[in-house]
């Protein structure tokens, strides 16, 4: 996706550009001046009022003397008016420059809120799409069992009417509906934890349709929904993120309980900008800490039934997944690998 930069941080950066005219002559050089003035009048009253027409002829040290004595005060008073316009031109470029930065912060701010609006993108868009259609899904399962409750079943209603009752056997009430189902695909599983790639992607949503009829396949796909969307605010996309790819069998160590250096090549991810904002974000957002620590022990839970009925290919194709990526970023800034 395309990222616009904000408009708003041009007319910050134009004070820089054109800064304001100053005045040749300001305050400080008219009161040089006006102290050298006073300075010529001083000399002139003295040498000229006050002078004794019976003194020797001055040789040309004393005359030299004489125009050092009357120059040398006038540079100073220039010398001092030049630093003080100096110190002027310096005291109003520092505050330019402080309300250039705070302008460029600003808009920086204004960028990210304004990315984040408009970037927080395909995932949360994916997931209202996804939500839809598990809302649809539920309104036609219930519909099926509603109808199915309120017609009566012939054999059932003839042996009511009858008052005739058979041996039935024992039931097994209470068994949990997960139980009767049949268990997820390998496929489906994999190709759910993927997430749909595109809004018109029809089979990633039918598989991701189905893992979430699946109660512990749904407790997954949520928990890697929350860390994706939270790690999205932040511009962390998992399409963007390219692992180093284990092995199967390290894979299959991990799920078995293996820690430590024999599983470390699961953290594959060197993308440094990603490992430093999402190591910040875990130290200073509760909600992040809590929402990434619950994925990864859903995803572990996951990986742990997962491994003992699926081959080597399914294990690389389900490291290859979004979810299983979110996973390896994670569990790195985690320490789950060390």
């Amino acid at each position: 996706m395309t990222r616009s930069s904000s408009p708003a941080a041009t007319p910050h950066t134009s004070a820089l550009d054109t800064p304001p005219e100053r005045p040749v002559f300001g305050l400080i050089e008219a009161a040089a001046l006006g102290l050298s003035a006073m300075w010529f009048l001083a000399v002139v009253a003295i040498f000229v009022l006050g002078g004794t027409p019976d003194a020797p002829a001055a040789g040309w040290s004393d005359i030299l003397m004489r125009i050092v004595a009357v120059i040398l005060p006038v540079l100073l008073i220039w010398v001092g008016a030049i630093a003080l316009r100096s110190a002027q031109v310096m005291r109003d470029e520092s505050q330019r420059l402080h309300a250039a930065i705070d302008g460029m912060r600003n808009a920086y701010i204004a960028h990210a809120q304004q990315a984040a609006s408009v970037a927080e993108p395909s995932v949360t868009r994916k997931l209202d799409e996804i939500a839809a259609a598990t809302r649809k899904t539920e309104t036609a399962l219930a519909t099926f069992h509603t109808s199915r409750r309120d017609r009566p079943m012939p054999g059932i209603a003839t042996a009511a009417a009858g008052g005739e009752v058979t041996d039935q056997g024992l039931l097994a009430l209470g068994t949990p509906a997960e139980d009767l189902a049949a268990p997820l695909p390998s496929g489906q599983l994999i190709r759910a934890l993927n997430f749909p790639e595109t809004a018109e992607d029809e089979e990633g949503f039918a598989a991701l349709r189905l893992a979430l009829q699946d109660r512990k396949a749904a407790q997954v796909i949520q928990a890697a929904q929350d860390v994706l969307t939270l790690l999205s605010q932040d511009g962390i996309y998992m399409d963007d993120l390219r692992p180093d790819m284990a092995r199967p069998e390290i894979w299959r160590q991990f799920a078995q309980g293996t820690r430590g250096r024999a599983v470390a090549a699961l953290g594959g991810i060197r993308d440094r900008s990603s490992l430093a904002l999402t190591s910040a974000r875990m130290k200073q957002d509760p909600i992040f800490r809590d929402a990434a620590h619950h994925f990864l022990r859903r995803f572990d839970q996951m990986l742990a039934e997962f491994e003992e009925e699926a081959s080597d290919t399914d294990i690389s194709s389900l490291g290859e997944t979004r979810t299983a990526r979110a996973f390896m970023l994670l569990g790195r800034v985690a320490g789950t690998f060390d």
